[in-house]
């Protein structure tokens, strides 16, 4: 009998479905790929086989039923069905948990409607992702579906970090209170880190700065997160790259009183027209970089030093939280790549014991690595994300637990 050692994992979103299909033996990607606009005049599929060719095709994508449907069919042509006996489980990323779900958990219709009840929390993402687990339910009813929550990570955090200084009746009737989001990023980055040290994740402070498109810090002390950068919502934190960051809320009174933008004008310009987007008209960093270094562009420089000036003063706020930091750890697409923001975002801290050796630092790889200087006490490290493997092996863990 074949053993089914395989995960679908999906990410569900708005438009788009992002999926891998991976091999518990040995965490290899069978296959990966991308169904986009989803619901407009044309949509495009990507698919990736191990071993194989890409695959790409231009269509209209009705609804996300649809869009997986096109995934199961590029899956079969492989011979990678979803009706393989191979397939043990599929593992759903869910962004919004709530207070209720602090680990990867079997979905049952009791689970989505505590999800669908998150929807007020979690307006943009959580109605994707119950749609993608609707669909998903619909197409192997007999298969074991777990949820993975960006916020499960987070739930660790105690309660005099997690709550605002608001009246505590109304932020209860209302579930405000930080959240926190890419935690699954966030565990996965902090125990990579331990492995690459060769310690016990239970000894180590770590701070960890996922910098995408989206950017959060974390700080995880002995395995546990204690603080991290993202609230409520995704907005809060680090300037990032559509999105403001950190905001004197002030400023929303100030814009609807004064300016006179409605509630959703201001939502749309801190969430999609702020951060590198806003101060610099860019937000991919590689452009925000090359204009600033090679065109001394004074947009593209103040956004560059508002940027480092933002994951400064939270790399010093999370040292004082943890007290002792053993490393801090770059992760996701401009943390992986983009070296000039780890040497601004580290110079001048070497009385904090953070000291980056700048051969180390220039060099590019896929690899985790360390790159801070041999007198440095603090490591500084830069390890690649792998959110769909932390999905698939929690999902996996909770099914086979005796794998």
């Amino acid at each position: 009998m074949t053993e089914a050692t395989r995960v679908l994992v999906l990410n569900a979103g708005s438009s788009s479905v992002k999926y891998q299909l991976i091999d518990m033996l040995d965490g290899s990607r069978a296959a990966a790929g991308l169904v986009e606009r989803i619901g407009e005049h044309t949509g495009r599929l990507v698919h990736t086989p191990r071993g194989g060719d890409r695959r790409e095709s231009v269509q209209v994508f009705a609804d996300h039923a649809a869009a997986l449907k096109a995934m199961a069919a590029e899956l079969a042509a492989d011979g990678l069905g979803l009706d393989s006996p191979e397939l043990a489980v599929i593992g759903h990323r869910v962004v919004h948990g709530g207070r209720r779900f602090t680990a990867p958990t079997v979905i049952t219709d009791e689970v989505l409607g505590e999800v669908r009840r998150l929807v007020p929390v979690a307006p943009l993402h959580n109605p994707a992702n119950i749609t993608g687990i609707e669909v998903a339910r619909a197409m192997r009813p007999d298969l074991p579906q777990v949820a993975v929550f960006d916020t499960a990570f987070h739930t660790t955090i105690p309660e005099h970090a997690a709550r605002y200084a608001i009246d505590t009746a109304v932020a209860d009737e209302h579930r405000v209170r930080r959240y926190g989001f890419h935690g699954t990023s966030h565990q996965y980055v902090s125990r990579a880190t331990a492995r690459l040290l060769g310690r016990d994740p239970a000894e180590l402070n770590v701070i960890v700065l996922h910098l995408g498109n989206g950017a959060s810090a974390a700080a995880v002390a002995g395995g546990v997160c204690v603080e991290t950068s993202m609230g409520l919502t995704p907005l809060e934190g680090l300037v990032m790259g559509t999105r403001s960051g950190d905001v004197d809320a002030g400023v929303i009174f100030h814009l609807h009183r004064v300016g006179g933008l409605s509630v959703d004008e201001i939502d749309d310009l801190l969430n999609r027209r702020s951060g590198l987007l806003g101060l610099a008209g860019e937000n991919d960093m590689r452009e925000v970089l090359r204009r600033a270094e090679e065109q001394d562009d004074p947009a593209a420089r103040l956004a560059l030093d508002a940027y480092v000036h933002r994951l400064r003063k939270y790399l010093g706020a999370y040292y004082a939280v943890l007290g002792r930091v053993d490393a801090i750890v770059f992760t996701a697409g401009v943390g992986e790549n983009a070296a000039p923001v780890r040497a601004a975002a580290t110079a001048g801290l070497e009385e904090l014991g953070i000291a980056v050796d700048p051969e180390l630092n220039s060099v590019r790889s896929s690899e985790a690595r360390v790159i801070s200087a041999e007198y440095s006490r603090v490591t500084v490290a830069v390890v690649p994300t792998d959110e769909e493997l932390e999905i698939a092996q929690q999902a996996f863990a909770l099914v086979r637990p005796s794998h």
